[in-house]
């Protein structure tokens, strides 16, 4: 074991860039760094990186840098997320099907009034075209949203906490789904099958005592390629490589493997992948032809930050408030009604997921800017509105049975206790 100084500062470097307030400030700031730039004097040469086409022809990988960030980096974070929702499944929040009722119920709700919202804003602005976007305000930012509430939910249950990840987690497998089923014009078969039947060399390779990383990184990179190749997104191989990964100890180790795994590759999703497609996918701009107004216009924009803000709160509250009054299903302890107001709220913080929706709903520039610029205003305002929300609700006084089951709350740990 190394114990140089040396070892002791990535040691804290990785476990920094494990912490959601890092990866949420780094997205940040890549975003910001990305419209100042595409709408500052040095703007073309933002676009023309953007553009820019690297990669073996012969691979059918000559992509584009814009592209590579979307379908190849996004495939680290999107193992994160795979391996994650393996972890709750098997053995976390959503491994007790009546526990997990209430956010998997509250997550599709969360989807479904969002996409509502969208498409009757773009009906009402006469532009039909523009029904291929409908999912781009249903995804939700686990980053940033575990983030902004780790900054002002101090002092709040941290069952709160869980409710939120498992919403979230809930809500990207959903986007995953979709992104699978219609935001994929053709699929190649062959390419697919080849690409599941390396997702499962990956899943014994895993399983066993000689798992290593210089055999697993090119069985994945094997992997992505050919799901690439078939057609649909890339970074749904990312998923399936993280969800075959096991969640229980094996072999006698101490830990699973999707904790191992996940503290592995979590500081490249945060450092690197993350920050990057945020730099490549947010660089709206707004200083050529008709600017803001221009893009102000498109119903595109209305319906995105609507959705985001609007559909999410009444989708998430409305439907969690539905179903623990009609039905026995109930928050867990320590969580009430009036806690999902700024949850509800978090849920609106699209940004990751959202962007990408984004890219691959339109042929147009118009209408995609439009939809990215709303994702941005619509997270932001979306995160702005709950943080002070959490603030208040922190300092309320708790009641003994804030879920209302008729049974007294067991005692809670806190959010940064």
């Amino acid at each position: 074991m190394e114990h140089t100084p040396a070892a002791g500062r990535r040691a804290r470097m990785a476990q920094a860039l494990r912490l959601e307030t890092t990866s949420g400030a780094l997205l940040l700031a890549a975003a910001a760094i990305a419209l100042i730039w595409a709408n500052s004097p040095w703007r073309e040469s933002y676009a023309d990186l953007m553009a820019l086409r690297i990669g073996p022809e012969a691979l059918h990988l000559d992509l584009s840098v814009a592209a590579w960030a979307a379908d190849g980096l996004l495939a680290v974070f999107f193992f994160v997320v795979g391996v994650e929702l393996k972890h709750e499944i098997v053995a976390g929040s959503l491994r007790n099907p009546r526990q997990a009722a209430v956010p998997v119920l509250a997550a599709i709700g969360g989807m479904a009034l969002p996409a509502l919202v969208y498409v009757g804003v773009v009906l009402v602005g006469n532009d039909p075209e523009a029904l291929s976007g409908w999912a781009i305000p249903a995804a939700t930012d686990i980053a940033f949203a575990l983030a902004v509430l780790a900054i002002f939910g101090r002092g709040l249950p941290i069952g709160l906490r869980t409710f939120l990840l498992t919403l979230a987690v809930v809500d990207d497998l959903l986007a995953i789904i979709v992104i699978a089923v219609f935001y994929t014009s053709g699929v190649a078969i062959l390419a697919l099958l080849g690409a599941l039947l390396a997702v499962a060399a990956f899943a014994v390779v895993v399983r066993t005592r000689w798992a290593r990383w210089w055999l697993l990184i090119p069985i994945a990179l094997v992997a992505w390629w050919l799901m690439h190749e078939s057609g649909v997104h890339a970074t749904i191989a990312g998923v399936l490589l993280g969800a075959v990964v096991p969640a229980k100890a094996i072999h006698g180790e101490a830990e699973p493997r999707t904790h191992a795994y996940e503290a592995a590759v979590r500081p490249w999703s945060t450092a690197i992948a993350l920050p990057v497609f945020a730099l490549c996918s947010a660089g709206v701009s707004v200083a050529d032809g008709g600017g803001f107004a221009e893009l102000a216009a498109q119903p595109v924009l209305l319906a995105v930050a609507g959705g985001l803000v609007v559909g999410k709160l009444l989708g998430v509250l409305g439907v969690t408030a539905l179903v623990t009054r009609l039905t026995p299903l109930r928050l867990p302890d320590g969580i009430g009604i009036r806690d999902l107001v700024p949850v509800a709220l978090l849920t609106g913080i699209g940004f990751t997921v959202s962007l990408l929706i984004a890219e691959l709903s339109f042929d147009d520039a118009g209408r995609t800017d439009a939809a990215k610029l709303a994702v941005l205003i619509g997270s932001g305002v979306a995160a702005v509105l709950a943080a002070p929300l959490l603030r208040w609700d922190a300092k309320r006084q708790r009641s003994a049975d804030e879920n209302e089951d008729g049974v007294a709350d067991a005692p809670q740990e806190r959010i940064g206790g």
